[in-house]
């Protein structure tokens, strides 16, 4: 998409979409590509923003530091240490799985391009969507340099700048780098603090070596660091659920304390309403919560922490105890050396090495309660039986009501936190050899090794699970804050938690990638104007992760074992051929200029992984160790055309993909189980640019996309029942749902009224006989997996029929149409761009129920340049999402144990500014 202001004729623009320099035009895949000069203009300022000018393509952060970036459909709607994202990001042609692509910014780049459809034969590993590939700009043997700095609301303050510096006859040195620094998009309004800020800053390095024509070789340091406020997610939605008034006609207790407990176990903590519901921004039940559990375990907390509570409406905004911590570092090094075995024959070799440290820290719900715990137990407990002693002992360890949590500090309410946190590194080395010969074959064949190994913790921590062990350890120990004995568990007395504790959630596996591959392609050119491609490739895919089962309450210190029968080491192994035949056709037509045609079939492979394990003991669903691999069998059409005296370009694709194994996650047991399910997608995609006269460009780039689930079904999280009155969601002894009759639901609430001890409920989960399973519960689809000690039969609940369903953040339509005309003053030459993009409704989720649907959004950009270039002086002016849209990009719905809560991911505001560039 490069241009030149001097006439009309489009200029070419180079790529290496295919491993080799050929021009956008000339290259038989779908692939959209921006020079640096094209991405300032349309302020495509990061890897989200890429969104704005590609077709069928979405954009979301993701809930544990992650995003997914789709491409037709395909991204990474699991969540697995190891599993592997379905567009595959590139730097300089090199894979990296562990990256910042939604966290920097482009600078002093030649290009980005981003191939849609799989690449199964020349780039990398796992790329079923497509590939985003960065490459930076290169040592040039001439002196150069420039500098931009750039000021905005939000007291953004950004700076840009690079030197090139030629070293003799043989080495010559580039450095860039790139600083953001701005306030917060929203107010922490517990702290008073800016919320979601940025301070980050990149860095690289590249120096280049040509002592031959026939060697060149250059190494790259690229540097990022961010250490600020960013909001690791968006706002939490909930349409409070406060449980039924009563189940099949059976009333709760008489005695009120008790009675409130009972209707909080038959809340899931929120509804499954709307997105857009008037009460969509409540606040959860926290009753329906472990942590609320444990509040009521305890006798911490009387009813609902959060009670009578909305949050502010301030999408931005937040309400937490302290403020969010963002803390990235990632350094890449990389070095490419080409050699010219022969005159028409290249060995190329490409090594990189990422090291990459990610910790996240924030509120886990984002708003403080509005009922403080009790300064004296409620009297409806779990040590009631203790009398009076529980008095006592309750006043001495928690004073004024206050749990003293080495991880959250000391407070007299309900206060939960988490931290996500990476740490990983990556080896990769490609070699290939290139033919360009004069005679009709040719071709391009390699292998590749990866090696990535990635450790990290998800930790969730809240007071009253630290509460109810210190009661546990006193009352077994006598030390409430004991850190090792056989009836002790441990509670860390650590500030920031180092697994040793058995008082918070950790989820952590260490995980090894080992990835090789052989591939090729080859070139057979029947005439002047038309040529065959063959391309083969065979992956091979290893994985191992530690097992650590979840040790939350259990006693002891440390990092669990591997559940019982299960190996200390997961291992799996994936071996798979893919690649891709087709041809492409320039004939000589009277309607165009350059007409290229172009159709394959290819085979895309996305490898499978290892299910976390759950926390033991506590649900009804049996879950597979393994996820399958993803294949997709993709057939496309295309043609890129120079019309108008080479004044207009039009390319036009068609696709059609069998998609299987499709992989996405639910969370079950406090853990991520990922499913396989079958899937087609289809659509269309119309690229185009045109100047008509000298000075005025427009652009478009439509989507149109498809898709469709096969036969498949899935137990829906957030509507078990799947709105059956007949059946009743019920809380399992670890917070848990599981779904029985209502009768049966009905039955058990009538003893444990009877019983006035309203914990009697924790029991309708448990399974204490495998009587009944297999039975369809009162014919509503619920198929029982046992039977409990009230006698009702126990289900997961009723699986929903998803076949013909869209899949997730798979818009139907996106469009992106941009103008800009310059102006010629003289010396000067102003620009004046435009730039509009929509999409359609998606869903969140593969249920597409209401609850999932995410409305159409829109999104304007408008940049001003002013530009001398004999003077090397360039002035600025933009505005980015001018009308201050507030689009919601997707959510992640959370486990059981938490709620059921969505977090929401949106849009940035409305940003705006200028800047000043000068180069040399």
């Amino acid at each position: 998409m490069a241009q030149t202001a001097n006439s009309n004729v489009i200029e070419e623009l180079v790529v290496t979409a295919q491993k080799k320099e050929e021009a956008l035009q000339d290259v038989p895949i779908a692939v959209s590509a921006f020079d640096q000069n094209a991405l300032e203009k349309s302020k495509i300022d990061g890897g989200p923003n890429l969104v704005l000018a590609v077709p069928n393509v979405n954009f979301s952060k993701g809930n544990f530091t992650g995003y997914n970036f789709q491409i037709r459909g395909i991204g990474s709607k699991l969540v697995a240490g190891s599993g592997d994202a379905g567009t595959g990001i590139h730097l300089n042609n090199a894979p990296l799985i562990a990256n910042n692509l939604f966290e920097t910014e482009f600078y002093d780049v030649e290009r980005v391009e981003v191939l849609r459809g799989p690449q199964g034969t020349l780039y990398g590993r796992n790329a079923t969507g497509g590939v985003v590939n960065l490459i930076t700009a290169k040592p040039k043997d001439v002196f150069e340099g420039n500098v931009r700095a750039e000021y905005g609301n939000y007291n953004t303050i950004k700076g840009r700048g690079m030197i090139n510096i030629p070293l003799g006859d043989m080495f010559a040195l580039r450095v860039a780098g790139s600083y953001l620094k701005r306030d917060g998009f929203g107010k922490n309004l517990v702290t008073g603090n800016d919320a979601d800020d940025r301070d980050l800053f990149g860095t690289r390095a590249t120096l280049a070596f040509k002592p031959t024509e026939k060697f060149r070789a250059w190494v790259m340091w690229d540097h990022f660091e961010e250490d600020d406020n960013r909001s690791r997610i968006g706002k939490q939605f909930c349409s409070k659920d406060t449980g039924p008034a009563n189940v099949g006609g059976v009333g709760f207790s008489p005695v009120a304390p008790i009675a409130q407990i009972e209707q909080g176990l038959f809340s899931q903590g929120c509804r499954a309403t709307s997105l857009y519901a008037a009460d969509a921004l409540g606040t959860v039940n926290s009753q329906a919560t472990l942590g609320g559990l444990f509040g009521a375990l305890g006798g911490f907390q009387t009813g609902d922490a959060y009670a009578g509570k909305m949050q502010t409406p301030n999408i931005r905004d937040i309400e937490s105890t302290f403020d969010p911590i963002y803390k990235s570092k990632t350094d890449i090094y990389e070095f490419n050396a080409a050699f010219d075995v022969a005159d028409n024959l290249t060995l190329n070799w490409l090594s990189a090495y990422t090291f990459y440290k990610l910790t996240t820290r924030q509120d886990y719900n984002r708003y403080t309660p509005s009922v403080p715990f009790n300064t004296t137990p409620n009297p409806v407990n779990a040590f009631a039986a203790l009398g009076a002693a529980y008095n006592s002992i309750y006043a001495g360890l928690f004073p004024g009501g206050a749990i003293n949590d080495p991880q959250n500090g000391r407070f007299n309410r309900f206060t939960t936190s988490d931290i996500s946190s990476g740490y990983t590194e990556q080896w990769s080395h490609e070699v290939r050899l290139q033919s360009s010969f004069e005679g009709p074959f040719n071709f391009n064949v390699g292998g590749i090794f990866s090696r990535f190994q990635g450790t990290g913790d998800y930790y969730v921590m809240f007071n009253t699970g630290t509460g109810f062990y210190q009661i546990n350890n006193f009352l077994n120990t006598g030390n409430a804050n004991c850190t090792t004995g056989a009836a002790c568990v441990a509670v860390d007395p650590n500030a920031d938690p180092n697994r040793s504790g058995h008082n918070y959630y950790d989820s952590y596996g260490p995980y090894d990638l080992t990835s090789y591959a052989l591939f090729g392609e080859f070139y057979y050119q029947m005439s002047d104007n038309f040529k065959w491609t063959l391309g083969l490739r065979y992956t091979v895919d290893e994985k191992d992760v530690e097992n650590h089962s979840v040790v939350l309450g259990t006693p002891g210190s440390g990092i669990g074992s591997p559940l019982p029968g299960q190996d200390a080491i997961l291992h799996v192994k994936f071996k798979k051929p893919t690649g891709r035949f087709g041809f492409d056709w320039k004939p000589d037509l009277a309607l165009t200029d350059e007409t290229l045609v172009y159709a394959f079939y290819s085979r895309g492979y996305k490898s499978g992984g290892l299910n976390s394990p759950p926390s033991p003991g506590i649900g009804v669903v049996p879950t597979s160790l393994i996820f399958k691999p993803e294949l997709i069998d993709a057939y496309e059409i295309g043609t890129k055309n120079t019309l108008l005296n080479g004044t207009m370009q039009l390319n036009l694709t068609g696709f059609y993909y069998d998609y299987k194994n499709y992989q996405i996650s639910r969370i079950i047991n406090r853990a991520s189980t990922n499913d396989n399910i079958d899937a087609e997608v289809k659509g269309l995609e119309l690229e185009s640019i045109w100047q008509p006269l000298e000075g005025l460009r427009l652009n478009a780039a439509i989507g149109y996309l498809d898709t469709k689930i096969k036969d498949a079904s899935l137990v829906d999280t957030f509507n078990r029942t799947g709105g059956n009155p007949l059946l009743t969601v019920v809380k399992s002894s670890s917070a848990s749902n599981c779904v029985t009759s209502t009768a049966s639901a009905a039955q058990a609430l009538a003893i444990t009224n009877a019983a006035n001890n309203p914990f009697t409920l924790l029991g309708v989960c448990t399974i204490t006989s495998a009587a009944g399973a297999g039975t369809n519960i009162a014919g509503t689809g619920a198929i029982a997996a046992g039977t409990n000690a009230f006698g009702g039969l126990v289900s997961e609940g009723v699986p929903q029929d998803l076949s013909g369903n869209d899949l997730p953040n798979a818009p139907h339509w996106t469009i992106s149409l941009g103008a800009q005309y310059t102006w010629n003053f003289g010396d000067w030459d102003a620009t004046l761009r435009g730039d509009y993009y929509h999409q359609t409704k998606t869903f969140a989720r593969i249920y597409n129920s209401q609850p999932d649907a995410i409305k159409a959004w829109d999104n304007v950009n408008l940049t001003l340049t002013v530009n001398n270039a004999d003077m090397g002086v360039e002035l600025a002016g933009f505005i980015k999402n001018a009308t201050n849209e507030k689009a919601i990009t997707d959510f992640y719905l959370t486990d059981d144990s938490s709620g059921l809560f969505r977090n929401v991911f949106y849009t940035e505001p409305r940003t705006y500014g200028v800047s000043v560039t000068k180069r040399w």
